[in-house]
């Protein structure tokens, strides 16, 4: 495989992982929307552990407590 093949498929991985994070959140966001942050949290977590999609602890805190007080989040940039 050459440098540029390996280049496009890490690409490709990382927008795959990326698309698969957004998602976990659309689906998050529509399913609890108005549940407790902890809740949402969880959801989250597990989304993105199904999605195999590595998010900082500190990240779904903050997304879990958006979802509940907006009813939205971005998603994180997950590369």
């Amino acid at each position: 495989m050459t440098e540029q093949q390996s280049s496009n498929g890490g690409s490709e991985e990382s927008e795959a992982r990326q698309e698969a994070a957004e998602h976990v959140v659309e689906r998050v966001e529509s399913w609890d929307e108005g549940a407790q942050p902890e809740t949402i949290r969880e959801d989250l977590e597990e989304g993105m552990q199904q999605a195999q999609v590595d998010v900082a602890e500190g990240d779904l805190e903050q997304m879990a407590e958006e979802i509940h007080d907006e009813g939205s989040t971005d998603t994180p940039e997950v590369g």
